[in-house]
């Protein structure tokens, strides 16, 4: 199949499938004449690297599975490696949110009481009673 139709089977464009073969996560297809002939292991290659950017990989991490890629057997260790690798990441990037958060927290509830304990508050309020009564 040509380059449009695979782009279409597998979700990509024709321009991230050039892209691809130039940083070497697509082996370079055959070719008839001037055109890119696809078959369906390519597809299936296009597909994953699809799916796994939206779960969040970046080309650069992908070019570590797929580097040596020639066609023919998929590099499944390496597939699973790097998702493995890829969940620990994930954890502890969770784990320095949650941080972030809890920080958060505590900050607001100091800055509440801070807030109460404030003079500028405390003319803020004067000034908006006054408003209010006139």
């Amino acid at each position: 199949m040509y380059i449009g139709k695979a782009a279409e089977l597998s979700g990509t464009t024709i321009k991230s499938i050039r892209y691809y073969e130039d940083i070497g996560l697509l082996p370079q297809p055959k070719r008839e004449g001037k055109y890119r002939v696809y078959d369906p292991a390519s597809v299936e290659v296009l597909r994953f690297i699809k799916c796994a950017q939206q779960l969040g990989f970046k080309l650069k991490e992908l070019q570590h599975i797929l580097r040596d890629y020639t066609g023919g057997r998929f590099p499944w260790d390496l597939a699973q490696a790097e998702i493995q690798r890829k969940k620990r990441e994930i954890c502890t990037e969770i784990l320095q949110l949650e941080t972030v958060f809890n920080a958060l927290e505590v900050f607001e509830e100091d800055l509440q009481a801070s807030r109460h304990e404030c003079p500028l508050e405390a003319e803020a309020l004067e000034l908006k009673k006054k408003r209010q009564s006139a």
